[in-house]
């Protein structure tokens, strides 16, 4: 019977194969959205993606995919190349030039696609600039639309498609949409958010997700990501409606999907289940049922590329792929080696190297942190926003339950086991519990095995879980590899490296105490860096400089940004010194800036 099904599965697939023009790809993501804040898949939170929802109904959707990564650019990379990390060589975010493996890009160009991309252009290939035959981030008439803009994901995509047609190619697009990243809708100076969801949610309307605790802070940022989910939304219906109105919908083959989890606590730079559980779906022409969907199948992010290649019947990469094709569950079939799904964190965007594997099946999740010694706190992506600020404080206060959790997402434990299936917010950690014993053994076998197979650096660790002295060894070993890539880098560091161009900081010549000075300030980031920390500070002109204000902000493209500072109207200085710097942190700063003013008394 199997092998009837599998011919079957063979006349199919080259049935369509044979099309007399071969299929266009669109590939949609959103970035840092959690699966289950989506309507179908589950979001408690009423009409939250309504145009995301009506692609769910279109297509067939995975209900048990993952991601491999819990952050942005090694996560794009195993989505396009079809390899884990460590095989790959984005561990991080940083640029691999020498990297010798095959890309989607390098594939369908060779199949004589024309390429365009809009959005996470430097994170979404090993280097950059890469093969893409056309970048989409700037529009026809040289304008760059800015990246929350709902509307301009739709030019971008009639610009992709008109090229291509002038090429006389078929397209593929990657259209990777800004939203539901941080900044999140209204966190705007002054809260004059230019560019509005079809709906904004009011902390009423949200539901707190388990894994974080009911706060009116919380609910307050929970309504501001919801309202950038939706935003997120809008962009995919001008996406969706460019292809349709294009004529192009029958002969497109669409794949939508969320690089991780939502950018708050214990979900996005993790390897939870909300971590990397991702809303994959495929809506394939003539061939996936609408409305179909597996949840018996666990897939992972390293199987899109081969499956990619399958779908448009084109000659796979030169090298061998982690990942393979899941086409066989698009065709209705079951696929055995399914049960589950691997893990891999290495470094963040700060390059702090905290390495963790992890293991999950349709029931459990193991995870190893070999980087916990008790004393390091884990580097994250989510420690600057509202949610961990409260829980930090509350912490403090006394608050007990939180104060346990505030000490897991600092510090963390080497080892933990949670029962996914009456436990998804990972609550209760069952390490230590005898009644699962054998199904730890197991999936510490598991995870063993395929760190042996896949050539893991991380399995010496592994090995020696028992020994701490032996488990700091790596990472402290892994932290001075990354620091001395971080070193060649800058050629010295702040001091003595040339200063990057990405902000203009014009100020004033004087100041009036008393009356708080507004600064427009002008920036572009370049293309290898998707988002950088600005800190701008006004101090006084005397040799201890007291800080007077300062302002902290989240840069991503390209734009301008207002920042107020105070000048307080005791200032007994006859001048202020106003200073900038844009980077991870100040001593490895891109660009740092610093100007006098006045003060007019």
């Amino acid at each position: 019977m199997r092998s009837f099904f599998l011919s079957l599965s063979v006349l199919f697939l080259a049935a369509v194969t044979l099309r007399a023009e071969p299929l266009n790809l669109l590939i949609i993501t959103v970035d840092d959205m959690s699966c289950d804040s989506i309507g179908a898949y589950g979001c408690p939170v009423p009409d939250t993606t309504p145009n995301i929802d009506k692609l769910a109904s279109e297509s067939f959707m995975f209900r048990r995919a993952h991601v491999v990564v819990g952050n942005c650019f090694p996560s794009r990379n195993v989505m396009w190349s079809g390899l884990y990390p460590h095989h790959s060589g984005v561990e991080g975010f940083y640029q691999v030039p020498d990297a010798q493996h095959d890309h989607l890009v390098d594939v369908v160009k060779r199949a004589g696609y024309f390429t365009a991309i809009r959005g996470k252009v430097s994170h979404s290939t090993p280097y950059s600039p890469y093969a893409w035959d056309l970048n989409l981030d700037t529009l026809p008439d040289g304008t760059k639309p800015h990246i929350k803009d709902a509307a301009s994901y739709g030019a971008s995509t009639v610009q992709g498609i008109e090229a291509a047609r002038a090429a006389g190619q078929p397209f593929c697009l990657m259209i990777n949409v800004s939203d539901p990243h941080k900044p999140f809708y209204g966190e705007v100076k002054g809260g004059n958010d230019p560019h509005v969801p079809s709906h904004v949610f009011t902390p009423e309307e949200v539901a707190v997700p388990g894994f974080l605790f009911d706060d009116p802070v919380v609910r307050e940022e929970l309504a501001r990501y919801y309202s950038s989910v939706r935003r997120a939304d809008d962009a995919v219906f001008q996406i969706l409606k460019t292809l349709e109105d294009m004529a192009e919908k029958d002969s497109t083959v669409v794949l939508f999907l969320s690089d991780h989890g939502m950018p708050l606590p214990f979900a996005k730079t993790q390897v939870y289940h909300h971590s990397t559980r991702t809303p994959l779906m495929v809506r394939w022409p003539d061939v996936t049922k609408p409305g179909a969907e597996d949840d018996a199948h666990m897939v992972s992010a390293v199987d899109i590329l081969p499956s990619l290649v399958e779908i448009l019947g084109i000659d796979p990469p030169k090298n061998k792929m982690d990942g393979h094709s899941f086409v066989p569950i698009l065709l209705g079939e079951k696929q055995a080696d399914r049960d589950f799904v691997i893990k891999e964190y290495n470094e963040n965007a700060g390059a702090s190297r905290d390495p963790m594997r992890a293991v999950q099946t349709q029931d459990l999740l193991y995870i190893f942190n070999p980087w916990s010694n008790g004393e390091r706190v884990f580097a994250t992506a989510t420690n600057g926003t509202d949610t961990y600020r409260r829980m930090k404080a509350l912490a403090e206060e006394g608050d007990s339950v939180l104060a346990a959790r505030h000490e897991l997402y600092q510090h963390r434990v080497p080892e933990e086991l949670y029962q996914i299936s009456t436990d998804p917010d990972c609550l209760h950690n069952l390490i230590d519990d005898p009644k699962y014993a054998s199904q730890l053994a197991d999936l510490r076998r598991k995870l063993g095995q395929w760190m042996k197979d896949s050539g893991d650096h991380c399995l010496e660790a592994f090995e020696h879980r028992d020994d701490p002295a032996a488990m700091e060894a790596y990472v402290q070993r892994k932290e001075a590899e990354s620091d001395a890539r971080r070193a060649a880098k800058s050629k010295g560091g702040k001091k003595g490296a040339p200063q990057a161009k990405i902000f203009r900081f014009p100020t004033p010549e004087s100041v009036v105490p008393g009356q708080a000075v507004t600064l427009t300030i002008p920036f572009e980031l370049p293309e290898n860096l998707s988002e950088t920390q600005l800190c701008v500070s006004l101090k006084e002109g005397d040799k201890k400089g007291r800080r007077l204000d300062r302002e902290t902000l989240i840069l991503t493209g390209s734009g301008k940004t207002e920042v107020t500072l105070d000048v307080p109207a005791d200032l007994s200085t006859d001048q202020v010194v106003f200073a900038a710097w844009a980077g991870p942190d100040f001593e490895r700063s891109l660009q740092y800036v610093q100007k006098a003013a006045a003060v007019k008394k």
